[in-house]
């Protein structure tokens, strides 16, 4: 009869031959995706606006006056 070898070219070829219709309908939902994913991308980038800046450090508590006296 078959053996494993045969039986999974088969499948194989049984497999590519019922996936060529949906081939094209595959592609190019991976394109659309490859396509969002590289917006989001550049979007998140130009929200940022760059390295991010750090703001000051704000410590809470005594404040002390400076002495403006020439």
């Amino acid at each position: 009869m078959f053996g494993i070898g045969e039986l999974t070219l088969l499948l194989l070829v049984i497999v590519a031959v019922l996936a060529v219709k949906r081939l094209p309908d595959l592609m190019r939902s991976a394109g659309k995706a490859a396509r969002i994913l590289k917006s989001e991308k550049q979007a998140m980038k130009d929200e940022d606006g760059g390295p991010a800046q750090p703001s000051p450090r704000v410590i809470r508590g005594e404040t002390n006056e400076r002495d403006t006296t020439p």
